[in-house]
């Protein structure tokens, strides 16, 4: 059933994959744009999200008439658009004032579970059980919760000029993330 080394396998897969580290600028950035970030409300629809592709992913995709590749396309393509955001300036997300919608697009899906982290779920599931993935999901959800929540300790920390810097950063290395998907998978469609 569980074995920890399968289990510490795909927490360190996951965990480079969401790479919730890289997306602080990211989170400090909305969390600007929105007032604030609801980290609870985050972590539990990113883990929703990847618990329900762990067992129903392909039948979901299917069920839309989507193919992995379509869907891995559309999350880089959104992750194409913030990576714009950090990279120029400008503002492409608008806030919808008090809409929770902050903690759920673009943070909950695509930064957390997007479309790389649950098309790695989908894939380790033919190396990996599902006990010891769903533990691995788990792990890696605490780590993400703990993470945004220290986001403003962080910020202070890093200051105005560090933050601008690490943003622009973070904004080019999202945007070969999502080119990279976007390239792996554009041939996937159809």
């Amino acid at each position: 059933m569980f074995n920890l080394k399968d289990i510490f396998s795909v927490t360190l897969i996951l965990f480079s994959v969401i790479d919730i580290l890289g997306s602080v600028p990211i989170v400090i950035d909305l969390r600007k744009k929105q007032g604030k970030i609801d980290s609870g409300r985050a972590t539990i629809i990113s883990g929703v999200l990847m618990i329900v592709f762990l067992f129903l992913g392909q039948s979901v995709l299917k069920l839309f008439g989507l193919d992995l590749g379509s869907f891995a396309v559309a999350g880089a393509i959104v992750m194409f658009i913030i990576s714009m955001e950090m990279i120029l300036g400008v503002v492409l997300f608008k806030s919808d004032g008090e809409s929770k919608a902050g903690s759920i697009v673009p943070l909950a899906f695509p930064l957390i579970a997007g479309a790389g982290a649950l098309t790695t779920i989908l894939s380790i599931r033919a190396v990996y059980s599902s006990p010891n993935i769903l533990a691995g999901i788990i792990i890696n959800l605490a780590f993400v919760y703990l993470v945004l929540k220290s986001t403003t300790w962080l910020e202070r920390k890093l200051g105005e000029s560090g933050f601008s810097i690490l943003r622009r950063v973070f904004g080019i290395v999202l945007l070969a993330i999502a080119v990279k998907i976007f390239k792996e998978h554009v041939g996937l469609i159809g």
